[in-house]
């Protein structure tokens, strides 16, 4: 197992490196849908982690992996229900047993976790106002400063905290056991999102947003600029001591379905791109997974240090951004996810063995579904695509 993981390690660095390894790397970002492949739903997988990570322990040793996300059903409701989140929708409670866990989007300015008020505070201590004002806001037990305390707050707290550390362990020990029992290479250490993205997903919201960066853009352009040291500490404090694993960044509101190239330009990429490029000056790459289309965006990446990102590439012509940004970075994805729910196994070795050919054959790529898959992705589909890489992807 330690030669076999060697190896996957060497052939993951490799290709994120634009460098020729011996095949392309099958780096999976799969969520629920391992649960399925073994008799599990998404209530299951998300409120016991054991029973989720156990079978990413299988599909690791059932397939040949080189690399994945130790798991990707990260909402564990032993943390979240300790808590009493209402920020995101669970399987089970909030939604059908079998659906994924969803983030709610607030329906208007009131029910917004940050208020439209609330961006003068923001600024001064993004850390204060997450604790003192945001937290009690999106739970259900957390009482804000000066409100009268309760035992559900406290006893919420304790619970959080020791649920934190309880899930952060697991995840520790889990990622041995990837190594020890299977060969693979847990494929992300350290977590990042752009800072416009926090104040857009987690904060504001996406119609709190909209409206903010016309009625009070210079605003918006300092609350980015304060989180932003957060961002880089936080990735970094999660970052690979070995420098061998890329950081992870999940990549939303720059997607052009959702704003113009000019707010991008001026919101969303300046301290994305800061923060990215103190990354690789620490020695880390980033891989931008980039949810949506970004075809219109994706000339600024080219600002980046050569090397510095691998860009997954999810609803975009993934030939055409090769065309664009393969000079200077890896790219990963290329197998659709409505063709591993509805295709068939000849549907995927085909499409695997077109993407390899076009994009793959000198290098610098990994191959991926286009987005996070989830559980209405076929076993007999996901098999197909770890065997075509295997027949199609030796150098």
């Amino acid at each position: 197992m330690s030669k076999l993981y060697e190896e996957r390690m060497d052939r993951y660095w490799k290709a994120n490196h634009r460098e020729k390894p011996d095949k392309v790397p099958f780096r999976p970002f799969a969520a629920e849908c391992v649960g399925a492949f073994y008799g599990l739903n998404s209530q299951q997988v998300t409120h016991d982690v054991d029973q989720g990570l156990e079978a990413v322990i299988k599909m690791c040793r059932e397939f040949d992996i080189d690399a994945t996300v130790s798991n990707m059903v990260y909402v564990w409701t032993g943390l979240t229900e300790s808590y009493g989140t209402k920020y995101l929708g669970v399987p089970g409670i909030d939604l059908e047993v079998g659906e994924s866990f969803q983030y709610r989007e607030p329906r208007s300015d009131d029910e917004a976790w940050m208020r439209a008020d609330d961006y003068d505070r923001f600024i001064e201590d993004p850390a204060e106002f997450t604790l003192n004002v945001w937290a009690p806001r999106m739970s259900k037990y957390f009482a804000a400063p000066g409100e009268t305390n309760t035992w559900k707050n406290n006893l919420a707290w304790l619970k959080g905290g020791i649920g934190m550390m309880y899930y952060i362990m697991k995840i520790n020990a889990h990622v041995q056991r990837m190594k020890d029992e299977a060969g693979v290479v847990s494929c992300l250490s350290g977590a990042l999102k752009a800072p416009f993205d926090i104040l857009a997903d987690k904060y504001r919201g996406f119609r709190g947003i909209s409206y903010d960066i016309r009625r009070q853009p210079d605003k918006v352009l300092k609350a980015t600029e304060a989180v932003a040291p957060h961002m880089l500490n936080n990735a970094l404090g999660g970052a690979d001591p070995s420098k061998k694993t890329p950081v992870s960044h999940w990549m939303h509101r720059g997607a052009t379905g959702f704003f113009s190239e000019e707010v991008f330009k001026k919101f969303y990429w300046p301290t994305l791109r800061e923060v990215t490029e103190e990354l690789w000056k620490a020695g880390y790459q980033t891989i931008y997974y980039a949810e949506g289309k970004w075809m219109r965006n994706l000339k600024y990446f080219l600002e980046l240090p050569e090397n510095s990102i691998i860009y997954h590439c999810d609803k975009d012509d993934i030939f055409e951004v090769h065309k664009v940004l393969g000079r200077k970075f890896a790219i990963s994805g290329g197998v659709p996810n409505d063709m591993l729910a509805f295709g068939t196994p000849e549907d995927v070795r085909k499409r695997v063995k077109e993407v390899i050919e076009k994009i793959g054959s000198e290098g610098g790529f990994l191959l991926d579904a286009e987005a996070i898959m989830q559980q209405d992705t076929k076993r007999e589909n996901f098999k197909a695509m770890a065997d075509a890489c295997d027949e199609y992807g030796v150098y």
